[in-house]
């Protein structure tokens, strides 16, 4: 078999693997089904709560963007510039192009210096330059959302105090702003600005909502919205919102302390066998050279990095809740 016999085989394994994992996930049908059965039991429902909890779902559902789902699914400019714009950087779609055509080729030629097979080279250059930059945005998303998320809550308790002390809306999201520092104290200037060139504060807390794509900014987005629409205690709602996001990020905390052992355990048991494949290469490099060169043996390593590429994603799922 030549290389590109082997690579098809591969591609053929990989993708029975997928379609034996759709089938035992389940379908899109059934799932929508479930969903529409639990929206009807709460709707019927002589619970209170379960009414409150209807109506907030069906305010949720009516509030979601369009702009947003146009950005992320009707052009992959639009979706990687949201991207990068929710790192915080002014890097722009063209330096992120650059980028990772330069990694791309000087990942290949080192790899071919040692290996001299182009067709192996180009394929590691390809899956590592593309995929550092992308794991590296996110990498910084992640880190500046669970900045915003450790101080939402101080910003959501400053403007209580504010509004507890008879000022009115907007000027308590000026003095967050300005008070607040890191990433929330940004973002409420951009709702700030937003506002001061005509635009409602609905509409500019809901484009920055859009934009950062974080939960606990959505659920005061909303409480705001349905406020200023029904009437009530707003200082006491706003109240209440940073005790919950406060308990929140408590139990988020929990899970990652309760889980860090799997992950450890999942980082070494996918790390191990490049190390010591690595190790053996390093003492012994005829005896590891045939996986370069030997076409069932490209074909086996392939296929032993498919399933510990399976494995180590099973087992990220495992460890990996959402609250």
């Amino acid at each position: 078999m030549d290389f590109f016999q082997t690579l098809l085989i591969t591609v053929a394994m990989f993708a029975a693997l997928v379609m034996t994992y759709q089938v035992i996930a389940g379908s899109g049908v059934a799932k929508a089904q479930k969903r529409r059965m639990e929206s009807l039991r709460y709707r019927h429902s002589e619970s209170l709560d379960a009414k409150m909890e209807s109506q907030f779902k069906r305010a949720v559902a009516a509030r979601k963007p369009k702009t947003y789902r146009i950005k992320g699914s009707g052009s992959r400019t639009e979706a990687l510039a949201a991207r990068l714009d929710r790192t915080g950087k002014n890097w722009t779609i063209t330096q992120y192009i650059y980028a990772t055509v330069g990694l791309i080729l000087g990942i290949a030629v080192v790899v071919f210096i040692f290996t001299r097979a182009p067709l192996l080279a180009l394929g590691i250059g390809l899956v590592v330059g593309a995929g550092l930059p992308h794991l590296w945005v996110n990498r910084l998303i992640g880190k500046r959302t669970n900045a915003f998320i450790n101080k939402f809550p101080d910003g959501i308790d400053l403007l209580v105090r504010g509004l507890r002390s008879g000022l009115p809306v907007t000027e308590t999201l000026g003095i967050v702003a300005t008070e607040v520092p890191g990433p929330v104290g940004f973002e409420f200037k951009t709702v700030m600005d937003r506002m001061k060139v005509g635009k409602s504060m609905e509409d500019a807390l809901q484009d920055t909502a859009d934009r950062l794509a974080i939960a606990e900014f959505n659920f005061f987005t909303i409480t705001l919205a349905i406020q200023r629409e029904t009437g009530g205690n707003l200082a006491e709602t706003l109240s209440n919102l940073g005790d919950v996001l406060r308990k929140r990020a408590q139990m988020k905390l929990k899970i990652r302390a309760l889980s860090s052992e799997s992950k450890a355990s999942a980082y070494i048991v996918g790390a191990l066998p490049f190390i010591v494949f690595g190790m053996i290469w390093f003492i012994n490099p005829e005896y590891m050279g045939g996986f370069l060169t030997d076409d069932r043996l490209i074909a086996t390593g392939l296929g032993a990095m498919g399933w510990m590429g399976i494995g180590v994603f099973i087992m990220a799922k495992m460890v990996n809740f959402e609250i």
